[in-house]
């Protein structure tokens, strides 16, 4: 990550009378535009040098600890020990990233203990070698017998247990591998559940049926974890969201399955099998892999091994080598990547540049474009046709290439990218035509529209709740529903390419499904970044754009409650304590980079360029921009799952404030405070 300042602290988002006082004076408040036009010339300097030769960006993207202590335990599961230098700085980061506070890990950074999280990075650096008396992990140790020990973990981490032989396969719930031959109709079926929940069951469901032993060459177990025999333990804890009516429904289906499942006949499991077989497959994805995500990928090459496949076979080189293209490695640590996001970062950074303007920065923009656009998938029908069947492909995926899952969000970005840059050039000057590519993406996210009005990332109508409450789904992110940022993310589209409410009934039901989804504080809840901060900015952006009154009472509300919660640094935070179930709303934090630009943005997308609030955050951006052009971002602001994975886009805190920056010129030096583009 680029050297920036320091993010402040979560103190330093405190109403502290020591802040408010500095605040008061002139010089945290006011900036020229000649400050601000020398932050983003310096900005948009750094993030051109980050681009790789061919013009695309890839940042990093980190998680918490289990995705690099699940990488050590996958290959000792194997016997394919890694090197002993990149298991050392695997154990380098799993050490640092161990709270000083709680001394487990957390899920975000300065987050409370995972009991998921902390028995995999103890485990993983106990198999990596470090002493159970060693003192990180005697109050590693210590802090998860506290809470319960590891009995408490998730239904994903009792799993693998359970492969390592540490708890008995009734710790895990029965999910028989003859789900794949279920029909549509049935309450369970992989079509009525989510993307990432699909590419992770299947090949877990033939582990479950050959219930592999890892083959644990160094012989490490963590039965210390636990306060007492897992073998004597009867019914195992469930997670926080399955405290519902239907937990005791799917606990009785779970003990029949458990007496039945072993007298299933063969031939249907034989069919079922080569059903599972053949879908993961058909999805393998070359070196990107399963899904092209981590849990995934690595439960693919585990799958072959099962079933006999050996160890030369193409299949399973194919599904290794995407495992090892994740794996990041710098100087002094290492760590595993979820999963890439070139075509995310890429977008996003083009957008940025775009904003800020100026022949270099269009340049690079179009260089970007270009690298897009062959990524579209125009050829294959993924998973998403199983609801609509009749649409044709147009899509871009998040990965480098993951035909089978492209989403809407990146879509929407590339395609608003795309007219913009040709709105600018014209086509053909200085790069493609990008006509043909805007039309196919826009009538592949019009087709993907849900019968409620909204968008969701991978599919449509994706609203079966109730799975969420399946004894396998403890962590309760089964599902892919609309959601009011990636539908504001559509809307945004649909209004740059010039439709109106008047003009497209699928924009007028998704406005309709936005303003609906409206919280009472005036915010909307953000699915995929961190939280009521980035689904207003989502939302304003989107309403601006479809020529929604600025005046209105939702966009009102929703700038009174940014200006209500901006700290008194100048800047935005929220903590990822936003998305517990109770769903109380927006939790205060110490101010980062990337929400600060995403309230930014949406304020003045909203008409309050002039508003002190914004020449506030503008302050802040350019007070803490580092000697490089860039900011430094500590803090988790993206979210994979919420309350069970999130993610810091090591790119968020490069291309956003200067995205904010430059808007803010733009706007102040213009002839109108009106933001003319979607996003």
């Amino acid at each position: 990550m680029g050297g920036g300042a320091e993010p402040p602290s979560h103190e330093e988002g405190r109403d502290t009378v020591g802040k408010v006082e500095t605040l008061q004076r002139k010089s945290t408040q006011d900036i020229t535009l000649d400050e601000v036009e020398r932050r983003v010339s310096a900005a948009s300097r750094a993030l051109t040098q980050l681009a790789h030769a061919d013009g695309h960006w890839c940042f990093e993207l980190e998680a918490d600890a289990t995705i690099p202590s699940e990488y050590i335990l996958y290959h000792h599961f194997r016997a394919s020990i890694p090197p002993r230098e990149l298991e050392e700085k695997i154990a380098v980061y799993l050490r640092r990233t161990q709270s000083p506070l709680h001394h487990g890990w957390a899920l975000v950074h300065e987050g409370p203990l995972d009991m998921s999280a902390s028995v995999k990075a103890y485990f993983a650096l106990k198999m990596i070698g470090d002493p159970v008396d060693a003192p990180h992990m005697r109050r590693a140790r210590e802090a998860i017998l506290q809470r319960g020990g590891a009995a408490h973990a998730n239904v994903f981490t009792r799993t693998l247990l359970a492969l390592y032989g540490e708890v008995p396969w009734s710790a895990v719930p029965v999910m028989p591998v003859e789900v794949m031959l279920l029909p549509r109709w049935f309450p369970f079926h992989l079509d009525k559940v989510s993307y990432w929940a699909r590419t992770v069951m299947v090949p877990l469901f033939i582990l479950q049926m050959k219930k592999p032993r890892a083959k644990n060459p160094r012989g490490i177990g963590v039965r210390e974890l636990f306060t007492q025999d897992p073998e004597r333990i009867r019914r195992w804890p469930s997670g926080a969201q399955e405290s519902s009516p239907w937990r005791p429904v799917f606990a009785v289906i779970d003990d029949i399955l458990r007496v039945v499942e072993p007298l299933f006949p063969a031939g249907p499991r034989a069919k079922a099998v080569d059903k599972a077989v053949a879908f993961v497959s058909e999805r393998l994805n070359g070196e990107d892999g399963l899904g092209a995500i981590f849990p995934a990928i690595a439960n693919s090459v585990l799958m072959y091994e099962a079933l006999g496949y050996p160890e030369d076979h193409p299949l399973v080189v194919t599904a290794r080598s995407a495992v090892e293209k994740l794996v990041t490695v710098k100087e002094h640590e290492a760590y595993v990547q979820p999963c890439l996001s070139p075509v995310w970062d890429t977008a996003l950074a083009a957008h940025a540049l775009m904003e800020a303007g100026g022949p270099e920065n269009e340049r690079q923009a179009r260089a970007a474009l270009e690298w897009l656009k062959p990524l579209q998938v125009l050829d294959i029908k993924g998973d998403w046709a199983a609801r609509k069947p009749d649409v044709r492909p147009g899509g871009w995926a998040f990965q480098y290439n993951n035909p089978h899952y492209p989403d809407l969000d990146d879509t929407a970005v590339v395609a608003m990218a795309m007219d913009r840059a040709q709105t600018r050039l014209g086509p053909g000057e200085g790069g493609s035509d990008y006509t043909h590519s805007i039309a196919r993406a826009r009538e592949w996210i019009e087709g993907l529209q849900s019968r409620d009005g909204g968008f969701a990332a991978f599919d449509a109508d994706n609203t079966y709740h109730y799975l969420n409450y399946i004894p396998f789904s403890d962590h309760g992110a089964l599902l892919d529903p609309p959601t009011a940022d990636v539908t504001a993310r559509c809307i945004s589209m649909l209004a740059q390419l010039g439709e109106t409410k008047q003009t497209s009934p699928v924009l007028a039901r998704a406005v309709d499904y936005l303003l609906a989804d409206q919280e009472e504080d005036g915010s909307w809840y953000g699915r995929w970044g961190m939280n009521y901060i980035y689904g207003t900015w989502s939302a304003l952006c989107a309403l601006n754009a479809a020529g929604q009154d600025p005046a209105s009472a939702p966009m009102r509300k929703a700038v009174e409650w940014l200006v209500a919660i901006q700290n008194p640094d100048g800047g935005w935070g929220e903590d990822a304590a936003s998305y517990k179930l109770e769903y109380r709303g927006y939790e205060r934090a110490g101010s980062t980079a990337s929400q600060t630009a995403w309230a930014l943005i949406a304020l003045m997308a909203a008409g309050e360029a002039d508003h002190p609030a914004v020449a506030r955050g503008i302050n802040y951006l350019a007070r803490t921009q580092g000697a490089d052009g860039l900011w430094g971002e500590e803090f988790y602001t993206g979210t994979g799952f919420p309350r069970v994975f999130y993610l810091r886009y090591h790119g968020y805190a490069k291309f956003f404030p200067l995205w904010a920056l430059a808007r803010y010129r733009n706007l102040q030096r213009g002839n109108s405070r009106k933001v003319a583009v979607g996003m």
